[in-house]
Parts: C-alpha cells; sequence; structure tokens
C-alpha cells in the first residue's frame, strides 16, 4: 500500500504553496496598481507625442524610439557572442579548465550590478573611445550586461538536446557543422528564444546603465550617434524629481504592455515554428 504522505511533508508543501501564492498576489497587486493608474493616460497623442517641457506636457513618442533603439542595438550584438560561446561550451569542448573559466566568468558577469556596468561603459565608450552619450554607448553596455543571461540559458536549452538526435544526424553522414545547424539548434531554439525574451526585458526595463551611456536627452534620435532618453529612464526622472506622477504612471504603464507584447509574439513565432518541424 502507498504510505500517506507525513504531516512535515504536508506543512513544507503548504509553506511552499503559501509562499508561491503570496510572490504571485504581490506582482499581480503592483501590476494591477500600475495599470489602473497608468492606462487612462495612454492616448494617440501620449504614444506619437515628443515630450515638452521636461516631461510635464506631450508625449512619449522619442522615448519609445530610444528604447526599442538601445534594445536592437544591445541584441544584435549580444545574440551572435552569446549562442556562439554556448555553441562552444556545449558541442565543441570538453570540461577543463577553459570551459571552467568561461562559466565562472559568465555568472561572475551576472552578479555584477547594472550601476557598474553603467560606470564601465560611461568611462570606456563615452569618454575612451569619445562615443558620447549615444543609442551607440548604451547599446553596447546593455549587450555586455546581457551577455552572461544569454550564453547560460542558451547552453542549458543546446545540453537538453538529446545525445541520439546527435547519433542519427552522424549516423547519416553528417558533420560536425551539418548537426548543429540543423538539428541541434532548431531543437534547442525554444530555449535560446526564452534566454533572448529576458534579456531583451532587462534591456527595456534597465536605468542605471542606460542613463550614465546613452543620456537622458528628450529629442527623437535619428541615429545611433545621437543621445536619447528610454522609457525606463524617463519614467525614474519624472517620479524621482516629482514632474508628473500621471505621465510617469503611464509610461510604466507602457512598459509593462510593450514586455507583455514582446513574450507573446516571440512565443506564438517558436511554437509555429517548433509545430512545423513536428
Amino acid at each position: 500500500m502507498r504510505k500517506k504522505p507525513r504531516v512535515g511533508e504536508k506543512v513544507v508543501v503548504g509553506i511552499i504553496w503559501t509562499a508561491a501564492v503570496l510572490v504571485l498576489a504581490v506582482l499581480a497587486a503592483i501590476i494591477v496598481y500600475i495599470l489602473v493608474k497608468g492606462l487612462p493616460q495612454l492616448s494617440w497623442e501620449f504614444l506619437t507625442q515628443i515630450p515638452r517641457n521636461m516631461g510635464r506636457a506631450g508625449g512619449i513618442s522619442s522615448t519609445i524610439v530610444g528604447t526599442l533603439l538601445v534594445t536592437a542595438v544591445a541584441i544584435v550584438i549580444a545574440v551572435p557572442f552569446g549562442v556562439g560561446t554556448a555553441f562552444y561550451l556545449a558541442e565543441y569542448t570538453k570540461e577543463g579548465i577553459i570551459t571552467r573559466i568561461i562559466r565562472f566568468s559568465a555568472e561572475s558577469l551576472a552578479g555584477i550590478p547594472s550601476i557598474v556596468y553603467g560606470l564601465f561603459g560611461f568611462i570606456f565608450f563615452v569618454i575612451t573611445l569619445k562615443m558620447g552619450y549615444s543609442v551607440l554607448s548604451g547599446g553596447l553596455t546593455l549587450a555586455i550586461m546581457i551577455l552572461p543571461t544569454i550564453i547560460r540559458t542558451a547552453e542549458e536549452a543546446i545540453r537538453t538536446v538529446p545525445n541520439s538526435y546527435r547519433e542519427t544526424s552522424y549516423s547519416l553522414g553528417a558533420t560536425k557543422w551539418q548537426t548543429i545547424i540543423k538539428t541541434v539548434f532548431p531543437s534547442s531554439l525554444p530555449g535560446i528564444v526564452n534566454g533572448i525574451i529576458l534579456s531583451v526585458g532587462r534591456c527595456v526595463a534597465e536605468t542605471a546603465a542606460v542613463m550614465l551611456t546613452a543620456g537622458s536627452i528628450l529629442r527623437m534620435p535619428k541615429s545611433l550617434g545621437d543621445s536619447s532618453r528610454t522609457m525606463a529612464v524617463h519614467f525614474f526622472i519624472l517620479a524621482s524629481e516629482d514632474i508628473s506622477m500621471e505621465k510617469a504612471y503611464g509610461t510604466a504603464a507602457l512598459l509593462i504592455l510593450l514586455i507583455f507584447l514582446i513574450n507573446v509574439v516571440a512565443n506564438i513565432l517558436v511554437n509555429r515554428f517548433a509545430a512545423k518541424r513536428r
């Protein structure tokens, strides 16, 4: 007969469920509060007009463009390096001193506060390389910041692909490169995309690192060399300096909706890709 769970096990399970419910409740409360405060501020003018009078009037169109540009630069640079490093660690090397050093470095970088990345980007990109406060400086700084996340999530996704897939590919005469491109990469793509989505969310919500590298100018950026203000920085300045809490809540609500939209679209595309391969 199957033994009934002990009292201690029931208590532990109850504590775990309680903690999970509390976390979800706090998260839901924060999101609902921001949306209730911010959604009434969203309008066509709010989305299309440039901020005026330090953000008290107008909309946030320039901050939306700045956010998308900085995030795009970071993802375009970080994804090839991160995914390439993950494949190198998972497919081309054996466990040794080199792989341990790379993993230790990635884990160490993941634990560094964002303000440190901002100071590094300010000193190296803005001052040393004389890029100034620009979208490119901010994007490069964010690329370094999200690189550890992409490496670790991509490597874990690659290692979850069964070895039988590789052995079948080799038995059919495929080379190492062909096996990776046609078998391993498509099978691990959902996990890799999840890591990229996490990185996009961090880029969109980052404040300190972007403020020190991309700047906080409200005008519309016309090139990667122009300074720009992202939505997260805009929200921080509006709220911290008590310029306009209504605009701040509207910006925060749009940030939440943007991150939610990115997650939904990415999951739909990955699910369709996975369905075609079945």
